[in-house]
Formats: structure tokens, sequence, C-alpha cells
């Protein structure tokens, strides 16, 4: 995204192409990087989703997002939900931060961990009910997550734990590294 080109840099890397509005891209990059640039003028979306569409028309299968919770909670949030919009059309997309890492699932089933990992599960639809757990610390039983906290904090057992929940609704999986 246009605004993350300039941390890329600071890490030694170059960017090989550059998505956005340029609303946060310094003149000076746009004019380095003016072969790698997509401008992609509207703003009725964020630059996040801009990529996005981008690395689909590129037929992109494994996309991995960096930086995606980094200075602004708003921008924070908006990026975790918009992980389920994009995961419909891409289901091993995954947002990686600096402690773990959120994937979107659609239907409940058994899912990868390691013994000590934190989990955490969030919902957007506040009428979805979990009907079950395996292999987790605190055991689901019949929870409505009303609120996204309902079901976070929790810690892997196994290395996998299942989650039984109604196919077509939307859950947020969230695992710390290890250690962390």
């Amino acid at each position: 995204c246009d605004g993350a080109a300039e941390k890329l840099l600071r890490f030694g890397l170059e960017p090989d192409i550059i998505v956005g509005d340029l609303d946060s891209l310094a003149y000076q990059l746009r004019q380095k990087f003016a072969d790698k640039i997509i401008h992609v003028a509207e703003q009725e979306s964020n630059d996040l989703s801009k990529a996005f569409r981008y690395c689909r028309s590129q037929n992109y299968q494994d996309v991995v997002i960096l930086g995606a919770t980094g200075k602004r909670e708003d921008h924070t949030l908006g990026n975790l939900a918009l992980l389920t919009v994009y995961a419909e059309e891409l289901p091993g997309i995954k947002i990686i931060t600096d402690y773990g890492e959120f994937s979107a699932v659609f239907e409940g089933g058994t899912f990868q961990s390691v013994p000590g990992e934190q989990i955490s599960i969030i919902s957007l639809d506040s009428s979805l009910v979990i009907h079950s757990s395996e292999n987790l610390k605190y055991p689901i039983k019949n929870l409505k997550l009303s609120y996204w906290n309902q079901a976070t904090l929790n810690e892997a057992l196994d290395n996998e734990f299942f989650l039984d929940f109604p196919c077509g609704n939307q859950l947020l999986i969230y695992r710390t590294f290890k250690g962390k």
C-alpha cells in the first residue's frame, strides 16, 4: 500500500509494486517508483482494499497482509473486518502482526495450533453461537458471541482445536506466536 512503501525502505527493502490513492506517498517516492505505481484514485475504499483487488487481478493465491494493525486503532478494526470480506474470495488470506496472526473462517472444523498457544475467537455477527469446542483450555458450549471479547484469551491444549458453529458465519481466529 502506498503509505507502507516508506516503511519498507527503512528496512532496506524496495517495493515491487505500490498500490493506492497515493495520499500517503511522498512526492520524492512517487518519482522514484513511478514505474511501480498502481494508482487507484477512488476514495470509496481504503488502500488495503485496493491492494487486495490488485492481488486478485494478478491471480495471487497466497496473500499475507503485514502492517494492518499499525498506527491507528480505527484502521486496525477496519482491516480486521475487511479480512472476512477478503477471505470470501481467498480463504487462506491472513493478517500477520508483531505478536500473532488473524485468519477468517466460515465454518466449524479443526484448526491447527500449538499447545500453549493463545487463541482468541471473535465474531463480527452478534447472533453467532459456537455450539462446542475441543482442545481449548476454556471449553465453549452454546456460547452466543454477542460481544467481541467473549471468546478471547483462550489457550490451545494440543496441535489442533475444534469449533462447531453454523456454516456460513464469519469468525476471526487470532493465534499468538508461542512464547510472545
